[in-house]
């Protein structure tokens, strides 16, 4: 028994020993073969690696003109391994002429790992960014005070166009999502926040480069590593080429000071953007360098919402500017031809002559209507649709069919414009009108539909599209704000075209009627000389809850092979005719005259620039 109960401890202990032997040889594998962490920090502690930061590309406008550069800016760089021990945190105040306090609070940030993903002591940290040259040379004269600290130069944004700020965007340090998301960005790195910088960040932004130094037993720098074989050159970002064109966008932002609105102008072939101007609006520059932060603030609280981008982001009834677009559908759908006079008794005669409409003859046919603004003749356009039993079992279903038809013109859904936050505006459906009415509504239920009221919301971006869909007779070519990448190719979903299955013979009514409008309807402000640039228009005249009425305008021009489309929208304008006309028509006459106004073109354009308006509510 006793010599059995020893055989069995003595197998437990041998059986213990030949575990630990194992679990040793296992760590000790692990260490040397596989985990290469020893290595990391052998290597941390015999290299140097300092990242250079490329030049950021380069935006001009499509002429050529350039509107965003770049200038030099240095950061101060810390290698805590190197530092820690040795800094003397109230010199380096001094030196900086920062509070102590703070110098301490960066030292902590920077050695956060929560804060500073991918820290590591052994090589160059963000301490200060986007010193000035200044400040940095009275740093360097001091440097040798400061073990482990050197000196990283790149650039920032210098605005040589102090326009645009909603298109070009601005940059700011990456936040911590930032570096979450994208492995290739570093704390202290600056990352697009809204506008092209945002959207084309990667195209922009380039690939950093690496030096690579060797150091002595003492950390002490001897030279590169391998005479420079293991370094790699920055790859500098790529420059934009932009659609916009800088007079015109300078021109519209003259136009709209003391308003609120938007102006967006689009080359119809193309579906490139000449101009996007949002009112109000900032100077770019406030929004680099180190009063960033400050100025944000202060654009954030100022009256009249500065920051918000109200030519993509604007929700507006489009008003009589969305009469073209129902002409057109209610044309193929066959709800009406050109020829059909309907009535008007100074408004729509089934609902007691509601809406109301102004004076003009009756009864009247598509091109006069579209020509005069006729209320009544879209809202029996409508109820020829909605109410037709013989075409559609149902309301309902008629109105989702045409639905299906405004979205084919760029309404309802965001149009994937090269801008980031661009809104979808509002189409209503069935469902909408189903749970309100209980499931019985007719066309003249929701008549104000008919003459973009009600329900409708569009951005000022989808107006201009309809403006460029009318003038290439059915078809639209995405909008966007870039012409050209340096070195690659446009997305190709910037130039195909988009059909809205709506006929050429129908969308040439259309034009007769705008262009009737021009000559002799309600947009005879746009009207030239004869002879000279024909102009096809249509003004809106939005109600606003709120206050005055919306006033808007689209158009483009020439009839024949149009160069420009666009869109005016000025809230509480009153009628289209006062701001939405005169604006539209000095916008298109200096873009088709190639940069040059006329003097009577001049005197509109300073009229529009003095005339203010009164805001009470910050909507």
């Amino acid at each position: 028994m006793v010599n059995d109960e020893l055989f069995r401890r003595r197998w437990l202990i041998i059986g213990l020993t030949f575990a630990i032997v194992g679990i040793f040889i296992a760590r000790l594998f692990s260490l040397q073969i596989v985990s290469n962490d020893y290595k990391q920090r052998a290597e941390n502690n015999a290299y140097y690696i300092l990242t250079t930061i490329p030049a950021r590309g380069v935006i001009f406008d499509r002429k050529g003109e350039l509107l965003v550069a770049n200038r030099p800016i240095y950061d101060l760089m810390i290698v805590n391994h190197e530092a820690k021990g040795k800094l003397d945190t109230t010199l380096l105040a001094s030196t900086l002429g920062l509070p102590r306090e703070e110098i301490v609070q960066k030292l902590e940030a920077v050695r956060d790992r929560r804060v500073n993903r991918g820290y590591n002591p052994y090589t160059p940290q963000v301490f200060l960014s986007q010193l000035e040259p200044e400040e940095v040379g009275r740093f360097e004269e001091q440097l040798y005070k400061f073990p482990g600290f050197s000196v990283r130069s790149r650039t920032i944004r210098q605005y040589n166009y102090h326009h645009a700020a909603h298109l070009l965007g601005y940059l700011s340090e990456a936040s911590t999502s930032d570096l979450q998301r994208d492995s290739s960005i570093m704390r202290g790195d600056f990352v697009g926040r809204s506008g092209v910088e945002r959207t084309y960040e990667e195209v922009l932004r380039g690939v950093k480069g690496e030096e690579i130094f060797y150091r002595d037993a003492r950390g002490r720098i001897q030279g590169r590593l391998d005479a420079g074989a293991h370094d790699r050159a920055p790859v500098a970002g790529r420059d934009l080429t932009l659609s916009i064109d800088a007079g015109l966008q300078e021109l519209g932002e003259r136009m709209m000071r003391g308003k609120r609105g938007a102006i967006v102008a689009i080359e119809p072939e193309t579906g490139e953007i000449l101009a996007l101007v949002t009112a109000p609006n900032y100077d770019p520059e406030l929004l680099a360098g180190k009063s960033k932060g400050e100025n944000h603030r202060m654009l954030e609280e100022t009256f009249g919402k500065p920051l918000l981008n109200r030519a993509i982001q604007g929700n507006y009834p489009p008003g009589s500017t969305f009469k073209p677009a129902q002409g057109a559908i209610f044309l193929e759908e066959g709800s009406i031809n050109p020829s059909m006079a309907l009535s008007c008794y100074h408004g729509y005669p089934p609902l007691g002559n509601r809406p109301k409409c102004h004076s003009h003859p009756s009864p009247i046919s598509l091109i006069p209507a579209l020509a005069t603004s006729c209320n009544a003749y879209f809202c029996w356009g409508l109820h020829f649709m909605l109410d037709d039993r013989k075409r559609y079992p149902s309301a309902a279903v008629a109105l989702e069919h045409w639905k299906q038809r405004i979205v084919s013109l760029g309404y309802g859904y965001r149009l994937g414009v090269d801008l980031v936050g661009e809104k979808r505006g509002y189409i209503p459906n069935s469902g909408v009108y189903d749970k309100v009415y209980k499931g019985r509504w007719n066309a003249s239920s929701i008549i104000s539909i008919a003459i973009g009221q009600g329900e409708v919301l569009a951005t000022p971006l989808q107006i201009a599209n309809l403006a460029a869909i009318i003038a290439n007779r059915g078809y639209y070519v995405r909008p966007h704000v870039v012409h050209s990448i340096k070195g690659m190719p446009l997305d190709t979903m910037y130039r195909n075209h988009q059909p809205t299955g709506i006929s050429r013979e129908h969308w040439e009514y259309i034009v007769a009627g705008m262009a009737g409008a021009v000559t002799g309807g309600t947009c005879r402000g746009a009207n030239f000389a004869p002879g000279e640039i024909e102009v096809c228009g249509k003004t809106g005249t939005a109600e606003n809850p709120h206050g005055k009425d919306h006033s808007a305008f689209i158009g483009f021009a020439p009839r024949t092979q149009p160069k420009i489309a666009v869109s005016v929208y000025v809230e509480n304008g009153g009628f289209g005719a006062q701001f939405g006309v005169p604006i539209g028509r000095v916008m298109m006459e200096y873009y088709l005259r190639g940069g040059k106004l006329s003097g009577s073109g001049e005197a509109i354009a300073s009229s529009m620039e003095h005339r203010t308006i009164s805001y009470i509510n910050d909507i």
